[in-house]
C-alpha cells in the first residue's frame, strides 16, 4: 500500500514540473554576450608592487618603474635658478608647445609656475591653470601673479590621485619634470584622460635617461619607452618625440581613447 502511494506521489510531482516549465519557459533569462557601455572603463585598476625603497625612492613600483620622492616646496629656489635656461633651454620648448590662442591648458605639478607664467602669453585668450598638490607651491604661484599681473594664471590644488578638474574642460596638460614624482601615476593619468577633451594632448618633459651625461639622479629620468607604456595603459598614443633641448625629452601624447 505504501509502495503505491509513494508511486502515485512521484507520478504527481512529475507531471507538476513538466507543466511548470511549459508554462513557465518565456521567464527563463538566457545569459547574454556582455554589450559594452558607451562610456567603456579607461582601464584595469594598476598593479603596485613594493619592495625596498632605493636611496631617492619610495619603494613603490609601477610596470617596473620605481618611483621617486617628491620635490617639496623648499626647493622653489632651485626651480626659479638663472642656470635653468642654460641647462634646459626652457624657452626653447615653451616655443614649441603649439597652442592656440585660445585654448586652456594645464600646468601639471606647476610648482613655482615657472612655465606657467611663461606660457601665459601662448593663450591670450585662454587660461593656464597651474596644478599642485603642495599649498605652499599654489601660494607662491598666486603672489607671483599678482606681482606680474598676469590675469590668466591661477592655481588649483589637486590630490595625490586626481588632477581634480572638470570633465572635457582641456586642450591640453603640460607636465615638467614632474611626472616621475607621481606617487599614483595610474590614477592621475586616468584623471587626467577625463579632464582632456577628445583629441587633447600631453607634453611631456622628463629628463632622459638614455643618456648618462644628463646630469640628474636616475629615479628623476625617464626612458622614452617607460614613459610610452605607461601612458599608452591611460588611452594615449606618443604622437612625437621632439629632440631639440639638451637634457630633456619633449614628448607629445595624444588622447586617442
Amino acid at each position: 500500500m505504501n509502495r503505491f502511494l509513494l508511486l502515485i506521489v512521484l507520478c504527481i510531482l512529475a507531471a507538476f514540473s513538466a507543466w511548470f516549465l511549459q508554462n513557465n519557459e518565456a521567464r527563463i533569462i538566457e545569459p547574454q554576450a556582455t554589450t559594452p557601455s558607451k562610456a567603456p572603463a579607461l582601464f584595469v585598476a594598476p598593479e603596485y608592487e613594493y619592495r625596498t625603497a632605493s636611496p631617492d625612492g619610495i619603494g613603490k613600483f609601477y610596470l617596473g618603474r620605481e618611483l621617486s620622492q617628491v620635490m617639496g616646496h623648499p626647493a622653489i629656489g632651485w626651480l626659479e635658478r638663472d642656470e635653468r635656461e642654460r641647462e634646459e633651454a626652457p624657452s626653447r620648448a615653451i616655443d614649441a608647445l603649439d597652442l592656440q590662442p585660445t585654448d586652456v591648458i594645464a600646468d601639471i605639478g606647476t610648482g613655482s609656475g615657472y612655465y606657467a607664467f611663461r606660457i601665459s602669453n601662448k593663450v591670450p585668450q585662454g587660461s593656464v591653470i597651474g596644478v599642485d598638490i603642495q599649498q605652499e607651491m599654489l601660494d607662491f604661484l598666486s603672489k607671483r601673479a599678482d606681482e606680474l599681473k598676469i590675469e590668466n594664471v591661477r592655481g588649483h590644488l589637486g590630490t595625490i590621485d586626481d588632477v581634480c578638474l572638470p570633465l572635457n574642460s582641456l586642450d591640453a596638460a603640460l607636465m615638467v619634470d614632474a611626472y616621475h614624482e607621481f606617487s599614483h601615476p595610474a590614477e592621475m593619468l586616468t584623471s587626467l584622460h577625463k579632464a582632456l577633451k577628445p583629441q587633447g594632448r600631453i607634453f611631456l618633459l622628463e629628463f632622459r635617461a638614455e643618456d648618462p651625461r644628463v646630469p640628474i639622479k636616475p629615479l628623476h629620468k625617464m626612458t622614452e619607452a617607460q614613459a610610452v607604456k605607461e601612458f599608452a595603459a591611460a588611452g594615449f598614443t606618443l604622437v612625437s618625440n621632439k629632440r631639440h633641448l639638451p637634457w630633456q625629452h619633449f614628448m607629445v601624447f595624444q588622447k586617442t581613447r
